[in-house]
């Protein structure tokens, strides 16, 4: 067997543990970047405020690296709801094409302006409900008003009275 002489110098193996440290975060994305930032700042506030420096020097906190193998989908990539967003709109489009079966489409048609109808009444209701409820808003704030400008006036109708009384 042959020995392998161990070459590295202490300044590379310093650098090697921050490479993995710096490769490990990596890994783990942004979120991992910015938790340990937080903790540096809460621990030992220039650890934190040195990883800041260095996120910005190194474009790590605006960068967008897209990592396939990352479990979360980070990066600039398409985000899940992105693509729940496309698939509903295929999905809503494929409804609308015509299946072949020109009973269904019928049916799916009259259904179809059905509920369209169906919306139209309940937003029309809805709208005569936000208008009765800001009517019977408005009129208590007048009667309010009037009892209030009443009150006022019973009150300085009063005072009238008793300053007459003591003249």
């Amino acid at each position: 067997m042959t020995q392998v002489a161990s070459t590295y110098t202490p300044a590379e193996t310093a650098t090697s543990w921050f490479r993995r440290a710096e490769a490990w975060l990596d890994d783990k994305g942004k979120g991992a970047w910015i938790a340990t930032m937080v903790l540096g700042f809460i621990f030992v506030w220039p650890v934190g405020l040195a990883l800041l420096f260095y996120m910005i020097w190194s474009k790590r906190m605006f960068s967008c690296k897209s990592r396939p193998n990352s479990p979360f989908g980070r990066g600039c990539g398409p985000r899940p709801f992105r693509e729940n967003r496309h698939e509903r709109f295929r999905s809503m489009h494929a409804a609308m094409r015509p299946s072949g079966n020109s009973a269904f489409d019928a049916y799916k048609e009259e259904t179809l302006k059905r509920l369209e109808e169906e919306q139209g009444q309940f937003e029309s209701f809805l709208e005569r409900l936000r208008a009765a409820k800001d009517k019977a808003e408005f009129d208590q704030f007048m009667d309010d008003r009037a009892r209030r400008a009443a009150e006022d006036r019973t009150a300085a109708d009063k005072d009238a009275d008793t300053d007459k009384e003591d003249a």
